[in-house]
């Protein structure tokens, strides 16, 4: 049964689209079945696949408004075990077309429980805001994984999160855990990267991942090309840290 985990943080800028991109990528490579989700209306996950946005003619937008059937938006083997629901701009007018619906946090939820089972893990990449089209994510998953940029105001971010995970999960989804919290763009030269993790740790009980994304010019370099970062630089420092979230993952997996 496939694990449904959504990458999200309100916050914008934090690494949540690279770590969805790059999560999905590794744990496809690592042989595991993998369903990538871009419910981000910027569409930065399906262009950082490989695939041109403006170009794709269904996309989630169209299956959770009832125009199009899962098949019709599904892009299969967008690389070996990875496939993909893609986005663009039209998503951002679901928020008002989903105000009207019935079940209206449970679209997305509805359409996965149909295919979910045919991967080892769906991964949702979440608008940056606490919007409806999160609710919907969030709704639809098993676990919340949030980056969290070692920078100053990371707390403040993660604290919104929570407390959002924990409405959720009192009102719409009572099995939703949190899968854990994972610090990026981490800048080993400097003091205030370390403070950051280190008061993050001693202010969570929730599960921190022991792999930590550096500051890396090969993983901001590798979305304008298309490519995860195991295809644009398979032998990079961002590649060899995501392939060892991937392990954490699934690992994690294994012990629920």
């Amino acid at each position: 049964m496939g694990r449904v985990i959504a990458i999200a943080n309100q916050k914008g800028g934090v690494g949540k689209t690279t770590t969805a991109i790059n999560l999905s990528a590794t744990l496809a490579e690592a042989g595991q079945k993998v369903l990538a989700v871009d419910f981000d209306p910027q569409g930065n996950e399906t262009s950082g696949l490989g695939v041109e946005k403006e170009a794709v003619e269904k996309t989630v937008y169209e299956l959770i408004v009832g125009e199009c059937e899962l098949e019709d938006c599904l892009i299969k083997e967008i690389q070996p075990n990875l496939d993909l629901l893609p986005s663009n701009v039209n998503l951002a007018g679901a928020e008002i077309e989903l105000l009207e619906m019935e079940n209206k946090e449970g679209i997305l939820r509805y359409y996965l429980d149909k295919i979910k089972d045919n991967y080892d893990f769906v991964i949702i990449d979440c608008p940056p805001s606490l919007s409806l089209l999160t609710v919907n994510a969030l709704t639809a998953s098993n676990t919340v994984l949030v980056p969290i940029q070692c920078e100053y105001y990371a707390l403040e971010g993660l604290n919104q999160v929570l407390k959002t995970i924990k409405l959720v999960k009192k009102k719409l989804n009572p099995s939703l855990e949190m899968e854990g919290v994972v610090f990026t763009m981490y800048d080993s030269r400097t003091n205030l990267s370390q403070q950051v993790v280190e008061s993050v740790k001693s202010a969570l009980n929730e599960n921190i991942y022991d792999t930590i994304i550096p500051r890396n010019v090969r993983l901001a370099e590798a979305p304008s090309y298309g490519m995860p970062i195991t295809v644009y630089d398979s032998k990079s420092a961002g590649a060899e840290k995501y392939r060892m979230l991937a392990a954490e993952v699934i690992s994690r997996g294994e012990e629920l």
